[in-house]
């Protein structure tokens, strides 16, 4: 199981950025897939983007296309969430997770997920 720790949220307004960023601890986070989902008040969780084992390949929710980009440090055991145009309806809290198994490609499957952070709050004000 590997432990993931978000960070990087906060209260924002429309139009403004933010960067979060995912630690994670184990030896297999270089080889599994990761993802970020958010879940908005009194809605389910959903993927929002997801990258590669090796960083080669990313995929996006149509709602945050050409305004949020996924990436990874594999050195550094972190993935990030780069959102820009924000607007109030990002507003969620943001998880990242790891793939259930190795060498995994990007996948926007909430299945193929198994491991969770805590999340951290993003609020965007209009």
């Amino acid at each position: 199981q590997m432990r993931l720790v978000e960070s990087g949220g906060g209260k924002v307004q429309a139009g403004d950025s933010l960067r979060l960023s995912c630690a994670a601890s184990g030896r297999t986070f270089s080889n599994s897939a990761m993802g970020w989902f958010r879940q908005g008040p009194g809605e389910e969780r959903e993927v929002v983007a997801s990258i590669s084992w090796r960083g080669e390949t990313t995929r996006y929710a149509d709602s945050v296309k050409g305004r949020f980009t996924i990436s990874r440090d594999n050195a550094k055991n972190t993935v990030y969430l780069q959102m820009n145009s924000l607007k109030p309806e990002d507003t969620a809290v943001y998880y990242c997770a790891a793939s259930r198994r190795l060498f995994l490609s990007a996948t926007l499957s909430r299945d193929d997920f198994g491991s969770w952070g805590q999340g951290t709050q993003v609020t965007v004000s209009s």
